[in-house]
């Protein structure tokens, strides 16, 4: 990890326009360019909706052991998310993660840019998750906006 003073301490999502940015106060640490679900538009309603999920959540825990390259977990479903789903009598779904590619694929990564293919996670190329991985503590908050 890197020193606490160049760690981000906030990160924020634009998903139109396909952005990660992590950030220190005002200062711009590092800006990437993502992939996100198969079905990108709007926020995340239920399980397997293929969505990202927008609103304010954090940075809770990382899976050094996951099917993609390192994996952040995103505290997806807040309090309301699960409250506005059962009100619909839906599961909201779970399990999102900032990640890299699938472990094994390293050689088709190109494959995977510019393309919209998890179900709902952010994805970045392997070396970019490495940077992310260093450079973003557990408990830092996401926005996530449409």
């Amino acid at each position: 990890m890197a020193s606490p003073n160049k760690l981000a301490d906030r990160v924020v999502v634009e998903k139109a326009a396909r952005r990660f940015t992590l950030y220190r106060g005002e200062e711009t640490l590092a800006t990437y360019t993502i992939s996100l679900g198969f079905a990108p538009e709007g926020d995340k309603r239920r399980e397997g909706d293929g969505k990202t999920p927008e609103g304010d959540y954090l940075i809770d825990y990382r899976n050094p052991n996951s099917a993609y390259h390192l994996s952040l977990h995103i505290n997806y479903p807040s309090k309301a998310d699960r409250a506005e789903a059962a009100a619909r009598g839906e599961d909201p779904g779970g399990e999102i993660f900032i990640h890299g590619e699938p472990n094994g694929f390293s050689r088709l990564g190109a494959l995977f840019r510019g393309r919209d293919w998890t179900a709902g996670c952010i994805a970045v190329t392997n070396e970019e998750m490495e940077e992310i991985w260093s450079l973003v503590p557990n408990g830092t908050p996401i926005e996530i906006s449409p």
